[in-house]
């Protein structure tokens, strides 16, 4: 019986074997915490914890960062959104992938020569360390939260549908099971673990999207407008899918929505701590270029194959089923799997998708321990009378407290918004780190008041604006049902929290008298552009 029929013959619990689900998902545990421990016998210094001791290779590292970036929300989520609303689901893909751009051209090479571990080492480079540390951090952590709770909220979603576990107790039983994982995956591996974790996940993922691409294309004897037509028909003659402006298009309000959403996608990559610190495992400026190019590459592949997928799940499923089934749109990936490979090919996907939460989540978390741990701990509280070993103590334990906090997020976030909160952590990265990273590289007349200023201006206009909107009161589909005090009509801020916050770097540096020392000026912007002295700084 295909996945359609299925649930419409009442059988909404699972669709497929939990237990091959379970089992599939099981062996990928084995061999990953295998890998992990394998990998970790070498975490002897902060650098081996924090940064994999510097040790891969461009080709590696860009792979690791596929998959730290390709979350839950990638797979899933865009697969979905171009099933349920055509064109206007792709452009997520868009953004996504031309964020890499802004990403290699700006910021990849310049910290990587400037900084050693963390985001704010970069910033803290020629303005004072103690505010901006703390500034960054808490930035930092509040970018991973809510990534963090997303993604854990997406395992309790996802589970209703792979495993047929439908209540909210089965589901917070598997949200603090992946919490667990990850807590063990990350304390055993550090960075390098994680990073290996990451690099099989992404072959994985991209692999199962490539099998799944050619298998649809396939059985349309790879005419690709043969599946478009089909899936305007399988959505009731509704050739709005196929064109601009379905969910985007409909008001004034809704386009301008769509700019501010584009804005945070686009600017938001470069400023996820997340995937800044992967630009540290790498051993030189030029492996750390490398990547991003590997990364856009692999990426690139994967969101063209969600474009056939979305479309395929569209035709052979058709959009209302989809919305139907028990994890709404984000079902569109596994149903398409299941109606293509039966309960065989949906056991593989759901483990590459648990796979794909497990691998995400580590990656946040270490970057968040990291943060915690180097920036205010090790250089506010001991004021760098630190040893690396003690830090790296204060960091695993940074981790289980991050771990257990998602865990009981995860749980409070089940049936929320997880598109939200993925969008809200990429507006959240582009207001409150982008203009500060983008005006320390290359401003000489940026301040740490100025540096500050921004920061907080653009976390807070952010997560102000979000509380205020649409997503969190007064609409159907709200946080908050049955309250309205959506004063601000846009669903995501950027349009106005980005710009704000560049701006009060700018103009608070400008009416900022006291300066920086300009010999830090200097040697920052010549080690930045020929990474002269970087070795020297990392290599301790």
């Amino acid at each position: 019986m295909d996945a359609s029929r299925l649930l419409a013959a009442g059988a909404p619990a699972s669709v497929g074997e939990p237990w091959l689900n379970m089992l599939i998902f099981g062996l990928f545990v084995g061999v990953t915490l295998f890998v992990v421990l394998r990998a970790s016998r070498n975490n002897k210094t902060a650098a081996d914890y924090y940064a994999g001791g510097r040790s891969f290779s461009g080709g590696q590292n860009g792979t690791a960062i596929a998959g730290d970036y390709l979350s839950a929300a990638s797979f899933l989520g865009i697969v979905g959104a171009i099933a349920v609303n055509g064109y206007d689901g792709f452009l997520y893909s868009i953004g996504f992938l031309v964020a890499w751009l802004v990403a290699l051209l700006l910021v990849a090479e310049l910290l990587r020569n400037t900084g050693k571990f963390t985001m704010a080492d970069v910033l803290s480079f020629r303005l004072k360390q103690r505010p901006i540390r703390i500034a960054a951090a808490i930035t930092t952590l509040a970018v991973c939260l809510f990534y963090l709770l997303a993604q854990m909220a997406g395992a309790g979603g996802l589970v209703s549908l792979l495993l047929g576990i439908n209540d909210k107790a089965g589901q917070s039983v598997v949200i603090t099971v992946v919490g667990a994982l990850m807590i063990l995956y990350v304390l055993v591996g550090g960075m390098k673990g994680t990073t290996w974790v990451q690099i099989i996940k992404a072959c994985l993922l991209i692999a199962g999207a490539a099998v799944m691409t050619v298998w649809v294309l396939a059985m349309y004897g790879f005419n690709f407008s043969a599946l478009l037509s089909d899936a305007v028909v399988t959505a009731g003659g509704n050739e709005a899918i196929l064109n601009p402006g379905l969910q985007y298009g409909k008001n004034a309000t809704t386009k301008l929505d769509f700019i501010s959403l584009g804005l945070a996608l686009v600017l938001g990559t470069a400023g996820l701590p997340h995937v800044l610190m992967r630009f540290y495992t790498v051993p030189t400026a030029k492996e750390a270029r490398r990547s991003v190019v590997w990364a856009i590459w692999l990426i690139g592949a994967f969101y063209l194959f969600t474009l056939v997928l979305g479309y395929a799940a569209g035709a052979l499923i058709g959009p209302d089923t989809i919305k139907a089934a028990p994890g709404g749109v984000n079902s569109a990936a596994p149903l398409l799997a299941f109606e293509l490979g039966g309960p065989i090919l949906l056991g593989i996907i759901s483990a590459v998708a648990f796979a794909t939460i497990l691998a995400v989540v580590a990656g946040l978390t270490i970057t968040a321990a990291a943060s915690f741990a180097h920036d205010i701990y090790s250089s506010v509280i001991a004021k760098d009378k630190v040893s690396p070993e003690t830090e790296v103590k204060v960091a695993r334990r940074t981790v289980v407290v991050i771990g257990i906090l998602s865990i009981i997020g995860g749980i409070g976030a089940q049936g929320q918004n997880i598109a939200f909160l993925v969008a809200l952590a990429f507006a959240v990265a582009a207001s409150a780190n982008l203009p500060t990273i983008l005006y320390s590289l290359f401003w000489k007349g940026f301040t740490t008041k100025g540096a500050v200023a921004s920061m907080y201006t653009g976390l807070i206009s952010a997560l102000l604006l979000i509380a205020l909107s649409p997503v969190v009161s007064g609409d159907a589909t709200s946080m908050i049902q049955g309250a309205n005090f959506a004063i601000f009509p846009l669903k995501n801020p950027g349009i106005v929290s980005i710009p704000l916050a560049f701006f009060v770097g700018w103009i608070v540096s400008v009416l900022d008298k006291t300066g920086e020392d300009p010999a830090k000026q200097a040697e920052m912007e010549v080690r930045s552009l020929t990474g002269v002295g970087a070795e020297k700084a990392t290599s301790h």
